[in-house]
C-alpha cells in the first residue's frame, strides 16, 4: 500500500437548511449565530469534503478519488474515480419537503452521474418523531398529483413513527418526507438530485412534473430488521450500499475489502482506528474516517466503549430491484 492512501479523517461540511437546527449536540458543538440560518445537514463524505491528517490533509474526496481511483474507492465502485457514497447527519426541526429521487436510468437521462437510493439510521428520536415513506395504499400517481394541487400532499404519505436505533430504507422512486424531532445518519448514492413535490407553502422551487415522472407507486422502502453478523449487526444490505453497527468493548479487526472503500462514523464514545504502516486515528462522536479499499485490515480499539457505523458498497450485484 502506498503511504499516501492509508485511512484518514474527514472534515465535515455544515449546510444551512430552512428546516434545520441551531443546536447540533451531542454530535457537534459548532456555535450558530442568532442571525444565521439553521444547519440541516452535516456532510461527512461530500466530494468537496476535505481529508484531515497526513499527506492527504486538505485534499477533497473528489481530488483523492481522481488521483487514486479504485485503490481508494474499490473494484465494485461504479466509477472508480468518483467517491461512491455520500454520508450525512440530518438535523430536522421542521418537516422536510415531500420529495422523490430518480433511479440510475432516470438520472442519467437528466445528465446526472447516478440516481439516489438512500437509508436513514435513527441516531436519536423523541416521542412523536415520524417519517413519511411511500404513498398510502390505493393512492395512485394521478391521485397524488391532485393532492399536490389541493395542498394535501403530505396526507397521501404513509407516516411511520421512528425510534432510536432503527434503520429505514428509501429506494429511488419512493415519495418521502422527514418530520421533526429526530437526528438521522443518511447513507446514499453519491447524488444530490432531489425533486421537491410539496413544501407546505414555503417559498422554494418545486419540481412537480420531474418528480411525478420518476415516482413509483410501490417500492421496497421500509424498516429493516438488523441481523447479527459476527462482531457487528448488519443493519442493511441494499443493491447499492451496506451499513453495519459495531458496539465495541474490546478490539475488533475489520475484514479486508478490496471491492469497496469503507466509511466509519462514530455514533457514541470513541475509538482508535489502527492500520499497519499508518498512523493511528482517534475517532470521536460525530467524526468520520475513510478506510481505502487498498488498505490492510483496520483494527478498532475503543477508548472505553464505542458505537460505530460502517458503510461500504453492497456485496449484492447491482442496481435497482
Amino acid at each position: 500500500m502506498s503511504a499516501e492512501i492509508y485511512p484518514f479523517l474527514m472534515v465535515p461540511q455544515f449546510h444551512e437548511r430552512v428546516w434545520g437546527a441551531r443546536d447540533l449536540r451531542p454530535y457537534f458543538t459548532r456555535p450558530i449565530e442568532a442571525d444565521a440560518e439553521p444547519i440541516g445537514e452535516v456532510w461527512l463524505t461530500g466530494e468537496e469534503c476535505r481529508a484531515a491528517g497526513g499527506p492527504m490533509t486538505g485534499k477533497t474526496l473528489r481530488e483523492l478519488a481522481a488521483e487514486h481511483g479504485s485503490s481508494l474507492t474499490g473494484d465494485a465502485s461504479p466509477d472508480p474515480h468518483r467517491f461512491p457514497l455520500l454520508i450525512k447527519f440530518l438535523f430536522p426541526r421542521q418537516k422536510l419537503s415531500v420529495q422523490v429521487h430518480p433511479d440510475d436510468e432516470a438520472a442519467r437521462r437528466a445528465g446526472e452521474a447516478s440516481g439516489k437510493s438512500e437509508c436513514w439510521y435513527v441516531a436519536r428520536a423523541i416521542e412523536g418523531a415520524q417519517v413519511g415513506l411511500g404513498l398510502r395504499t390505493g393512492i395512485t400517481r394521478e391521485m397524488f398529483r391532485m393532492a399536490i394541487e389541493a395542498n394535501q400532499a403530505e396526507h397521501m404519505l404513509n407516516w411511520l413513527d421512528v425510534r432510536t436505533g432503527e434503520m429505514i430504507y428509501v429506494d429511488a422512486g419512493t415519495v418521502h418526507a422527514i418530520g421533526a424531532n429526530s437526528i438521522l445518519v443518511e447513507t446514499q448514492q453519491n447524488s444530490d438530485v432531489t425533486y421537491r413535490l410539496y413544501d407546505y407553502g414555503r417559498p422554494r422551487q418545486l419540481h412537480v412534473e420531474e418528480g411525478l415522472a420518476v415516482l413509483r407507486e410501490k417500492t421496497h422502502a421500509g424498516r429493516v430488521e438488523p441481523k447479527k453478523m459476527g462482531d457487528c449487526q448488519l443493519l442493511l444490505d441494499s443493491p447499492y450500499f451496506a451499513v453495519e453497527r459495531y458496539c465495541l468493548e474490546r478490539p475488533v479487526t475489520l475484514p479486508s475489502n478490496k471491492k469497496s472503500v469503507q466509511v466509519l462514523v462514530c455514533h457514541d464514545g470513541g475509538a482508535i482506528v489502527s492500520c499497519p504502516v499508518a498512523p493511528p486515528l482517534s475517532l470521536m462522536r460525530g467524526e468520520a474516517a475513510v478506510v481505502p479499499a487498498s488498505a490492510p485490515p483496520a483494527t478498532l480499539r475503543p477508548h472505553w466503549q464505542a458505537e460505530l457505523l460502517r458503510m461500504r458498497l453492497s456485496s449484492k450485484a447491482g442496481g435497482d430491484r
